[in-house]
């Protein structure tokens, strides 16, 4: 098959001309890289060629503690990550508390069910307010402080300030907590510290940027190709937790492509074959594949187990979408269930992953559907464990300072270029959404037939 011509990025391409593939090898960076460098578009030409010549992002990406940290802020701060469910708070006080580039954020509603978000931070002395396993944000919807004391509402406002103002004074104390020195405060200079909240489907995201752009931007025509699904109704109904010794891009880019599948997944390659997949990519901050027909169980089990969704219509009735929403998130969907990836990185070599197997509104109604949530969770977990030490192994190798980056299959990874681009853009602050396939879906074979 010739390479796709639309695998490009909008980014100003320039050839390696007669180059051999051991010429374009001796001409990639060693390593270490300075960590300055990793600002500059040159560190990063040969992954910005076409994707029928590039080569991988620089190894140093996925290994040097420098890199992680810059990464940290140039991608983690700057545009919408994906935190967890709405499922997860659905009614006021309900919260999540949870970790974006490393800065904790306390995701609520608040009294009229509005979603909220706000740093993990009292506005006193800096105090971590909710542990990372808070559910609720405390008494009469209130959160309060552990260290002196200070209260806020779950709009933010700050409501009681021991010692600054009488509020919340014990009965007989009253002298004690006199404030009439205090001066230049006020309780609503000092509440919480703010995080935008916005929702797509079953996800939560929160932004770190001052000025977001709109979640809208970032998904760009995702929303459309899953209207039917009406995502906004699945929700999670069992949870595993997987750490992992790998970047988080390692595990990403493993999803993103299904050359392994013969090797590392003998039981997922049964029920998803290689001349059933497609790439599947619009215009939007994500990846996509699709496999259709969707294959029914073997032996050794599969993606049978719960009732498809009766909404959907005849191409997504018998369709699996596998999309890696930018920058850490994989989501799979098929016709009867979905599963979910929430990867959180730890560490240049160290991931958190929360895996979720969801489902639409009338699975639940099946009389087997915990027998088949069984079946599939099992499922899921041998694949996912399989991924688990495949990426393991290739954080390993990468550690390696022989390895100085590998030659990209354009056929299968293009997703990959397209992934690792998006990375590269946002290290070097250039702000775009990458472009789609000039059709809806690309075979990646030739037609059998």
């Amino acid at each position: 098959m010739a390479p796709d011509p639309t695998s490009t990025h909008g980014v100003d391409l320039h050839s390696p001309g007669d180059l051999s593939g051991a010429d374009l090898y001796r001409t990639l960076p060693a390593r270490p890289i300075d960590p300055a460098g990793f600002t500059h578009e040159h560190t990063y030409r040969h992954t910005r060629l076409p994707v029928e010549l590039a080569t991988t992002l620089i190894p140093d990406a996925y290994s040097s503690p420098e890199f992680f940290a810059l990464e940290q802020e140039k991608v983690f701060t700057t545009g919408w990550v994906a935190v967890g469910f709405v499922a997860d708070v659905d009614r006021p006080g309900a919260c999540i508390v949870v970790e974006v580039a490393g800065r904790s954020v306390i995701v609520t509603r608040n009294r009229h069910g509005q979603l909220r978000g706000f740093h993990n931070v009292c506005r006193h002395r800096a105090t971590r307010l909710l542990d990372a396993d808070a559910r609720e944000v405390g008494h009469r919807g209130r959160i309060r402080c552990p260290y002196h004391s200070w209260t806020y509402d779950t709009d933010g406002t700050c409501l009681g300030t021991p010692l600054f103002e009488g509020s919340d004074v014990p009965a007989g104390q009253e002298a004690v907590f006199d404030t009439s020195g205090a001066r230049g405060f006020d309780k609503a200079d000092h509440g919480l510290l703010g995080v935008a909240v916005d929702t797509w489907g079953p996800f939560l995201f929160v932004t770190l940027a001052a000025e977001p752009a709109p979640l809208a931007t970032q998904l760009g025509d995702l929303p459309w190709r899953f209207a039917d699904h009406q995502l906004h109704r699945w929700s999670p109904q069992r949870r595993r937790t997987y750490d992992v010794a790998a970047n988080y891009k390692l595990i990403g880019e493993n999803f993103m492509e299904y050359y392994h599948l013969p090797w590392v997944h003998p039981e997922l390659n049964k029920v998803s074959r290689f001349s059933d997949h497609y790439r599947w990519q619009g215009p939007g901050m994500y990846t996509g594949m699709c496999t259709t027909p969707v294959s029914r169980n073997t032996e050794a089990g599969g993606w049978d187990g719960l009732s498809p969704f009766s909404a959907l219509g005849p191409r997504d009735a018998d369709a699996g979408r596998f999309v890696w929403l930018f920058p850490s998130t994989a989501l799979v969907v098929l016709p009867n269930h979905a599963f979910v990836l929430l990867t959180r990185p730890v560490g240049p070599d160290r991931t958190v992953e929360t895996a979720a197997l969801l489902t639409h509104p009338e699975s639940l109604d099946d009389p087997g559907a915990e027998q088949g949530l069984d079946q599939l969770e099992s499922f899921w977990d041998l694949v996912n464990r399989q991924d688990v030490e495949i990426v393991e192994r290739v954080q390993d190798g990468i550690a390696n300072p022989a390895y100085r980056g590998g030659r990209m299959c354009f056929r299968f990874e293009e997703p990959l270029h397209r992934f690792q681009n998006m990375i590269i853009d946002r290290m070097v602050g250039v702000d775009r959404v990458p472009a789609g396939d000039e059709h809806t879906m690309t075979r990646m074979f030739p037609d059998p037939g």
